[in-house]
């Protein structure tokens, strides 16, 4: 589903991934693991699009389309998602307001019809509740004025709504307490099917605990240096990092 080949990426200068290739088949969950400063949140921008991120060489293919050749917002209609590490604020733009414009501008995108004002209503109140997010909170200006967890749920209800073909979670747990977790979890194994897949950024298995993953990879000094199945995390979680470290 998705494929990484041979991918090196720049950044200020500096080449941060360094020939890294994988594989993501559709209806998988992957997990990366890896030290502070060994590409992870690179990684991630350079799939989703972000400026400044860009690939040197190699490709990044999501069913077949090569994602390099097309716009952050291109990337997204064809059902790439990235939940963000740090979750920025829009302060004046009401949080339903901006989900349903981005939900509708991907359905325009992909020659659906648009969703209606009151199907949104029903829809986002009942992903709402899945991710411990109140109408209150719905009606404020995008994650202004939230905690860094409210944020969190706040990309959950996000890929709840906007249910992407291929979801990246870049460090999500980041400052999360159990029920958070628990809630990242859940919307994770609800979203779980035979035509999705998921690749979960993260430093610690706890995350791992709700998200059962189906493989699990290293990376340290911008390549994969172990692969593994969900065992690998409890053991990276016994003995860290520092052998990665060493022979990256």
């Amino acid at each position: 589903m998705l494929k990484i080949d041979n991918l090196h990426v720049a950044v200020g200068g500096a080449e941060i991934i360094k020939g890294l290739t994988l594989d993501v088949p559709a209806g998988e969950v992957h997990a990366i693991m890896g030290p502070n400063g060994s590409g992870k949140s690179t990684l991630s921008y350079t799939i989703a699009g972000r400026d400044g991120y860009e690939a040197s060489d190699g490709a990044v293919t999501l069913e077949g389309a090569n994602v390099l050749d097309l716009d952050p917002d291109q990337r997204a209609a064809n059902g790439l998602f990235l939940s963000f590490q740090h979750p920025m604020e829009i302060p004046g733009v009401q949080t339903m307001t901006f989900i349903r414009t981005a939900l509708n501008a991907q359905r325009k995108a992909r020659g659906e019809d648009e969703i209606s004002a009151a199907d949104f209503i029903k829809l986002i109140r009942e992903k709402a509740k899945l991710v411990g997010l109140n109408d209150a909170k719905l009606k404020r200006p995008f994650n202004v004025g939230f905690s860094g967890g409210e944020k969190k749920r706040m990309e959950m209800l996000q890929m709840a709504m906007f249910e992407p073909r291929f979801a990246i979670m870049d460090e999500t747990d980041s400052g999360l307490d159990i029920d958070a977790l628990k809630m990242v979890g859940e919307v994770v194994n609800t979203l779980r099917g035979p035509d999705r897949g998921f690749l979960v950024i993260t430093h610690y298995q706890r995350l791992l605990e709700y998200i059962k993953p189906d493989h699990v990879h290293v990376l340290a000094g911008g390549k994969i240096v172990k692969s593994g199945g969900a065992e690998l995390a409890a053991e990276l979680e016994k003995s860290g990092y520092d052998q990665f470290i060493e022979a990256a």
